[in-house]
């Protein structure tokens, strides 16, 4: 076998395989001596066609599975005794050749990262604690949620739950399939399209109503995204929340067996402190990230890029579908993720590259303690722990993002770190956004 390889840009390689003919007609041969105790001929006893003749008959099908086999073992073979990192699958063209065989493979390969600078990155660590008033408004959050709903005889407002029956009209197209009726509006959960909520607001039963708002540029579906529609609404019923007193019977509904009003502060404040420390965790992660994107500059392959776009694209596709709308007519446009891909591939590549270089290692310990933590959350625990390590894919997961903390930890150990206190409220209203 012969390699040679062209530098025809700075990622791009072309290279070239030839593969002598004795070689081709060996393995050719090989196969033919098999096919000929297996082929059934008019005139031949079972495994007694000559190959000669079998040759005849089948000799461009097989030098064709020969050939392709070839491609499969040389290529790879060629790719490392070159060194090469090809990014992505390359494409290949046979070549025409009088004897043996021949063909180039055009890819592009991972890049040169240099880390130089890592240990000027400025990174914001921030520090939060729960004080006695989260935890107060945490408890109120969680009555909240166990509200119930009574229906009124007044214009509505922020807060009340509106039931209404409505059209939607976008460039003369009816697009809810004719009349929703009975749908449900809690006026200011921001359930629907931003405005929308806003013309609901101090209508009463009986009210029609018709408004225009626009779609968002991000809409899921293509067809609507960014475009002014028409709606028509007819009122059919205006309730108000009505929340549970904080009694015994309302502590036991949350599992607290004794309805001590303490032990469940006790068990929401666990649940806070969980729920702070994934979110510090996270907000550092992001830190991190924004930093290391900014600081390492990488040349992108192409093919990743493009591969990463198709990702972030797959969920618009998917949900055309659930519609039963035809994916191939949403036209995404490309700069839409483009952004979005180029900082993922870069950071992937990045991340990668600290790892490979420092040696960076999954600790068997901090994935069982990860599993362990997640599972504190539900009511039998042990059943979740056992869940995750019965299946080697999910582990497979937990571990990828136990190696992605460690190499955060590694990158802020490295780091020019600035500490700054903030409340509770102030983290997971970020977390949230």
């Amino acid at each position: 076998m012969q390699v040679s390889v062209e530098k025809t840009s700075e990622l791009s390689r072309k290279m070239t395989v030839s593969v002598p003919e004795e070689v081709v007609q060996e393995k050719m041969e090989d196969r033919l001596k098999k096919l000929a105790r297996e082929v059934k001929l008019d005139g031949f006893r079972p495994g007694k066609v000559p190959q000669h003749v079998v040759k005849k008959m089948y000799g461009d099908r097989v030098r064709g599975e020969v050939t392709g086999d070839l491609i499969q073992s040389t290529y790879y073979e060629a790719i490392q005794e070159n060194n090469l990192r090809p990014a992505g699958y390359p494409s290949i063209d046979p070549l025409d050749e009088a004897a043996g065989f021949k063909y180039t493979a055009v890819f592009e390969v991972y890049p040169e990262i240099s880390l130089e600078g890592i240990d000027q990155l400025e990174i914001t660590r921030k520090h939060a604690k729960i004080e006695a008033s989260d935890l107060d408004a945490m408890v109120e959050k969680i009555r909240k949620q166990k509200k119930g709903w009574a229906q009124v005889e007044r214009p509505s407002q922020v807060d009340d739950k509106i039931t209404i029956s409505f059209t939607g009209v976008c460039e003369g197209e009816n697009f809810t399939d004719g009349k929703v009726e009975n749908f449900q509006v809690e006026i200011g959960a921001n359930q629907m399209i931003p405005g929308f909520e806003d013309h609901l607001k101090g209508l009463s039963t009986g009210d029609n109503k018709t408004f225009e708002v626009s779609f968002p540029e991000q809409y899921g579906n293509a067809k609507l995204a960014g475009k002014p529609a028409t709606f028509e609404i007819e009122v059919t019923k205006v309730e108000e929340p009505s929340y549970p007193e904080l009694d015994e019977a309302f502590i036991k509904s949350y599992g607290i067996e004794n309805g001590d009003m303490n032990a469940f502060r006790e068990d929401v404040k666990a649940n806070m402190e969980r729920e702070l420390a994934m979110a510090l965790n996270g907000q550092l992660k992001n830190a991190v990230m924004d930093a290391l994107f900014d600081k390492i500059k990488v040349t992108l392959p192409s093919s990743l890029v493009d591969e990463e776009i198709n990702n972030l694209q797959k969920p618009y596709r998917e949900n055309a579908k659930k519609q039963k709308l035809n994916a191939e007519d949403l036209n995404l446009p490309r700069d839409m993720f483009e952004e979005q891909a180029n900082r993922r591939v870069a950071l992937g590549l990045i991340l990668a590259e600290i790892i490979h270089k420092n040696g960076i290692k999954v600790s068997p310990d901090k994935v069982r303690e990860t599993i362990e933590d997640m599972a504190k959350s539900y009511e039998r625990p042990t059943d979740v722990v056992n869940w995750y390590y019965s299946d080697e894919q999910r582990l497979n997961e937990v571990r990828q993002m136990v190696l992605e903390d460690q190499t955060v930890e590694w990158i802020v150990s490295q780091a020019k770190v600035v500490d700054e206190n903030v409340s509770f409220d102030a983290i997971m209203t970020t977390q949230q956004s």
